[in-house]
């Protein structure tokens, strides 16, 4: 994605605290734990948005090792969020695998750079909320 583009996901609400979720055709369910009054039949937002940070992280890393021609063999990046209130006050990504002796602070620099969900967490988005039009 590049400056000026856009991404839409839709999320329609199902039955109690489940949403589905569409976007570029593809279809996931997101809900709560029976504890916290859901259905448990898919993740929470919250898991949502650490998924999202570490997937768009190592997705950046393979970005990253290709750009400087370095092999990349299996990692895993782990997120973990700690609550403050109604938000993450704080989000702690753990890099693990087979990176290149030597190249892992070069290569989490380049990840860091060019990753898009920690970039936007980072900078403090702007979010706009607004009633859509009657069709």
């Amino acid at each position: 994605m590049g400056r000026g583009k856009t991404a839409d996901v839709v999320s329609v609400s199902t039955a109690g605290y489940q949403a589905r979720v569409t976007v570029r055709g593809h279809e996931l369910t997101v809900d709560e734990p029976a504890e916290d009054g859901g259905k448990d039949t898919g993740p929470t937002p919250t898991e949502l948005l650490l998924a999202s940070v570490a997937s768009c992280y190592t997705l950046s890393l393979r970005w990253a090792a290709k750009h400087r021609n370095l092999p990349l063999g299996d990692i895993q990046v782990t997120a973990n969020g700690t609550y403050d209130g109604l938000k993450f006050g704080h989000i702690r990504l753990e890099i693990g695998g087979d990176l290149p002796a030597g190249e892992e602070a070069a290569l989490l620099r380049d990840a860091s750079r060019v990753c898009y969900i920690s970039n936007t967490l980072a900078g403090g988005v702007e979010i706009e909320v607004a009633l859509a039009s009657a069709s």
